[in-house]
């Protein structure tokens, strides 16, 4: 099998945390007086705290300075830290836990690339951490996705070639990430929001490793 490390992005892939990054930048979009929608919200998964909110001024059409940017990225982190400081194992999605479980006892290494700054909050209210051989969040990587450097430097920690390295991603932003890595790619959720991966899986709920073998050999 040709597949030794698996990468996984958090969002969305292993909890469903992307519904309070909406939630929470859906109230900075109605405190500057527009609406941001859940379609909006697609084009920032993935996507670095301060890009997002670029995207989200240029959907809304407000210009502001680069201290007023800084000052709703921090009113953004800080309500959506208020939103997560109250999740617990029960939001993981089905199947990761089994999958990830899978895969170490089958000897592939696992590992998180996220652009979450708060990636190992969550893990630790989750009960999680100890699942990953490698943690790449926000506080490792200067460079947004679909920059593949949260990847590279997953397959560096993990000590494996790119190319013998899995992501499974659920955003648009992360599959290009993954591609420009050098990886293989499986998304999570929509094919038509997940252009150029491999394969496109709903979830983890059927996914094992005799099917990721079936996949990789």
């Amino acid at each position: 099998m040709k597949i030794k490390a698996c990468l996984f992005d958090l969002d969305g892939v292993v909890v469903d945390t992307a519904r309070y990054h909406y939630i929470a930048w859906k109230k900075i979009a109605e405190d500057l007086g527009f609406h941001f929608s859940e379609n909006d919200n697609e084009r920032l998964k993935g996507v670095s705290r301060m890009d997002s909110l670029d995207i989200l001024l240029t959907i809304g059409k407000v210009t502001l300075k680069q201290d007023q940017k800084e000052l709703l990225a921090d009113k953004k982190n800080n309500l959506y830290v208020s939103y997560i400081s109250r999740m617990t194992p029960d939001e993981i999605l089905p199947g990761v836990i089994s999958f990830l479980d899978e895969l170490r006892n089958n000897k592939i290494l696992i590992a998180l690339g996220s652009a979450s700054k708060n990636a190992m909050t969550i893990l630790d209210l989750i009960n999680l951490t100890q699942k990953f051989d490698a943690v790449i969040d926000g506080n490792k990587v200067s460079l947004a996705k679909p920059d593949p450097e949260v990847f590279l430097k997953g397959a560096s920690e993990l000590g494996i070639n790119p190319n013998s390295c899995l992501v499974f991603e659920d955003a648009q932003a992360g599959i290009d990430a993954a591609r420009n890595a050098g990886m293989h790619v499986i998304g999570v959720g929509h094919a038509e929001n997940l252009k150029n991966a491999e394969f496109i899986i709903p979830g983890f709920e059927n996914m094992n490793f005799d099917r990721l073998r079936s996949l990789y050999l």
